[in-house]
């Protein structure tokens, strides 16, 4: 299973991004998908979770009300829009699959990160 994400890059505080993970290797309908990111120097956290279907989506307080995760089973692919970035949202974000959208019995694959910053 490979997990490969897509999107990162540098912006200024208030600005948007849209990260992309394609997804191959398994049957990627029958999976929950998230996003996950980790500081330097902190532990990585949960950021937002889809379900299979997408009909049900979790995010972490932080993020509520700015993000937005989102998935196309048609491409495999599933997305997070960011909008009305802050500097604290600055790390290196983690696609992740399983099997609850919470991912609250833990991540079974993950993805090879890419380095989301933003500048105040």
């Amino acid at each position: 299973v490979q997990l490969v994400e897509s999107g990162g890059g540098l912006v200024q505080a208030g600005d948007s991004l849209r990260l992309s993970c394609v997804a191959s290797g398994h049957t990627f309908s029958n999976y929950a998908m998230g996003w996950f990111r980790q500081a330097p120097g902190k532990e990585r956290e949960f950021v937002a979770g889809i379900n299979w279907s997408g009909r049900n989506t979790y995010y972490a307080d932080s993020v509520k009300g700015r993000f937005t995760i989102s998935r196309d089973n048609t491409k495999n692919t599933v997305f997070l829009q960011m909008n009305s970035l802050k500097p604290e949202d600055t790390a290196v974000y983690y696609c992740a699959g399983g099997m609850s959208g919470t991912f609250s019995g833990g991540v079974d694959y993950w993805g090879q990160g890419t380095q989301v910053t933003v500048s105040s």
